[in-house]
């Protein structure tokens, strides 16, 4: 997958004064849009959208600095308008495109290569298994996402679930694994770095139907999950191993993500500080 991502790199760079969609950079690359978008934000640390941005202003501001003018390189790289590049490119580098050549600015946003740096080699159990089709129920809220430490907004999240609540959750969740888990879907913003939002759902497992009005329903359809379990200090382990998954194993295996809810739990019934945890991924064969 790392030679699909440095090819795409290289079409981005040949084309960046065309127009093209990610749509059309997934399909190009045989990978849905959906992976393209989540595995790269989370290897770059920006969106696609905004590396394809930033890319366009760093070689604007090149073309700037050697004389050339605001108006023809605002519409060489797609903008609409004079006022709409400006704006972008102060945004972007602190100053209006008419200073750059007078003060020879040079600010610079170089093209991104992908590799995979393993360090200390460790190694990753992963599980594939078909999974039929199931309901989450549970409280859902829209959170900012967060890689260290414990997310406060989540905390509240789960304070507001009323002890009759939690019985019949309990009472309801006649799957696998029996017990809460997190669910993190419809992301929004940056994936690597702690921006943007998520919607998360705290819950159970089910078949049955929610007759709780102030309960969420999650529809989940059949999908090919990996399974990631993993045992250590909580919640450290368990964030290691997120970043893992998408910095380490999906780079390097023969599957890619399917758009569907991410999910993960952890036993805290042992004493101990080392906790039991799992992260499931929807994903299909190349």
């Amino acid at each position: 997958m790392l030679q699909q991502f440095n090819q795409l790199m290289d079409e981005i760079e040949t084309h960046l004064t065309e127009e093209c969609s990610i749509e059309e950079l997934a399909r190009k690359f045989g990978m849905s849009a959906y992976h393209l978008k989540r595995t790269f934000s989370f290897l770059a640390g920006m969106t696609l959208l905004e590396y394809i941005k930033n890319r366009k202003l760093a070689c604007a501001n090149q073309e700037l600095v050697t004389g050339a003018k605001v108006t023809d390189v605002a519409f060489k790289y797609g903008y609409q308008s004079v006022e709409g590049f400006s704006r972008a490119f102060r945004e972007w580098s602190g100053y209006l495109p008419s200073e750059i050549s007078k003060r020879n600015i040079q600010k610079t946003f170089p093209k991104l290569s992908f590799f995979i740096d393993i360090k200390g080699g460790i190694s990753m159990e992963v599980k594939i298994e078909e999974k039929a089709a199931f309901r989450i129920v549970g409280v859902t809220k829209r959170v900012p996402v967060q890689f260290e430490g414990t997310n406060q907004e989540i905390i509240k999240l789960a304070q507001q679930i009323t002890p009759e609540q939690r019985t019949y959750m309990n009472e309801l969740g006649n799957l696998y694994p029996k017990q809460v888990v997190n669910v993190s879907y419809d992301f929004e913003g940056k994936r690597l770095i702690e921006q943007g939002t998520l919607q998360h759902m705290i819950g159970f497992l089910t078949t049955k139907a929610n007759t709780d009005p102030y309960l969420e329903t999650l529809e989940v359809e059949p999908h090919t999950w990996a399974i990631f379990p993993s045992k250590g200090p909580f919640p450290a382990t368990l964030q290691q191993t997120w970043a893992q998954i998408f910095s380490e194993w999906l780079p390097s295996s023969n599957y890619e993500l399917v758009d569907a809810p991410e999910i993960s739990f952890t036993d805290y019934a042992t004493s101990s500080t080392d906790k039991y945890s799992e992260i499931w991924i929807a994903v299909k064969e190349k």
